[in-house]
């Protein structure tokens, strides 16, 4: 009876365990984040990029910007709604004197449902919730890229990318990085030599041409 009890207790904090985690989707990596903070303070009025894992897995990317010092706050997988939800430890927490911006291609890749209006009314959601506490502070918004492997989503993409760009052209401070055309060939269609095996995520190459792009962008 006794073992009866403690495996119905085990079966019970595995249960809460487990809904924790699928309510808090990425809450392992907002606690790395604040583990790496304790470890080492960062640094004051630096340029934040957040967003999902095109910036998660740009890892070097203090090394494509020598002269800026940057903190990556990307979260692999993450969408918009993401990013709000977290946005106090993943943006606020900071001191910054910019922010960057690369989100939104995960959140037409979680559901068929998911439309481009969908996208930008969530971008406009962030928007709106930084200007509200950092009312003049610089940001710049990456379009989404052309990923091979969701070639499906090329209108949507396109789509977003527009409504976005439309919104940001009418506010202040805020810019509009298209890196969607550069990562093209002639005929059209994505680089393939850019993007590592997965044609989703990009390669030292891929990350040379944002470089590119991005860099006129950022703040002194």
């Amino acid at each position: 009876m006794i073992k009866f009890f403690y495996k119905l207790i085990l079966i019970y904090l595995l249960v809460i365990t487990c809904s924790s985690v699928i309510a808090q989707p990425f809450i392992d990596d907002i606690r790395a984040f604040k583990k790496q903070d304790s470890i080492s303070a960062p640094p004051r009025q630096a340029i934040l990029f957040v967003g999902s894992s095109s910036f998660t897995k740009w890892r070097d990317v203090a090394d494509y910007f020598p002269s800026y010092t940057i903190i990556n706050r990307g979260f692999g997988g993450s969408t918009l709604l993401d990013v709000i939800r977290y946005a106090d430890d993943v943006i606020f927490r900071y001191d910054t004197k910019q922010i960057v911006i690369y989100c939104g291609e995960n959140d037409l890749a979680s559901s068929d449902t998911v439309t481009a209006k969908m996208v930008f009314q969530r971008f406009r959601k962030l928007y709106s919730m930084i200007r509200a506490k950092l009312p003049s502070e610089k940001i710049a918004f990456i379009s989404l890229k052309p990923s091979p492997s969701r070639a499906r989503l090329k209108s949507k993409m396109l789509e977003a990318n527009s409504l976005i760009k439309k919104y940001i052209s009418k506010q202040k401070n805020i810019s509009f990085i298209d890196v969607y055309p550069k990562m093209l060939n002639a005929d059209g269609k994505p680089k393939p030599e850019i993007y590592v095996e997965d044609s989703l995520h990009m390669n030292a190459k891929g990350y040379a041409i944002w470089q590119k792009i991005i860099q006129p962008y950022l703040v002194k």
